[in-house]
């Protein structure tokens, strides 16, 4: 205990402020999607389900149960209950694949969209608009750091 209050009282060397920093920006980030999750009846990781989701459409990846299951790190059975349960909100819809019709893959309903876009849409204009204040160097900066920092999450083994 003691060493803990002599090390607060320390000050933090600037990158571990800004690893500091980013971890409250996902917590804060964390907490609002809880708070949308909890607001339009959805699990929270239902709603991240629907980011993966989100995130292979923009990318040109087949969503794929498989797909989800890998991202959100569920079993067949967990990713299988999560699908269900945003198929019946409405959310999510399972349509053939025009290419391969035995494949099943998972699409984003416009009305869900709409919903996410309601909620979090205030919060990607303020972000938006903070990026806006920041030079083109500037932002290429930011995307680095945040691209290098995704790439040692991913790439570290979930236990």
């Amino acid at each position: 205990m003691h060493d803990e209050a002599n090390h607060a009282a320390k000050p933090e060397p600037d990158n571990l402020r800004l690893v500091h920093l980013l971890r409250a920006v996902t917590v804060e980030f964390g907490l609002r999607q809880a708070d949308f999750a909890a607001r339009n009846g959805m699990h929270p990781t239902d709603v991240r389900a629907l980011i993966c989701l989100l995130d292979a459409a923009r990318a040109g990846e087949a969503a794929t149960a498989g797909l989800l299951g890998t991202r959100l790190g569920l079993n067949s059975a967990g990713t299988t209950a999560v699908i269900d349960r945003l198929e019946r909100l409405g959310h999510v819809a399972r349509v053939r694949d025009d290419h391969d019709r035995r494949r099943i893959l998972l699409r984003v309903e416009p009305a869900a969209i709409r919903l996410g876009r309601d909620f979090f849409g205030p919060l990607i204009d303020g972000v938006l608009q903070v990026l806006d204040s920041f030079d083109p160097a500037e932002r290429e900066i930011v995307r680095r750091f945040l691209t290098a920092t995704h790439t040692v999450f991913a790439m570290e083994p979930r236990p």
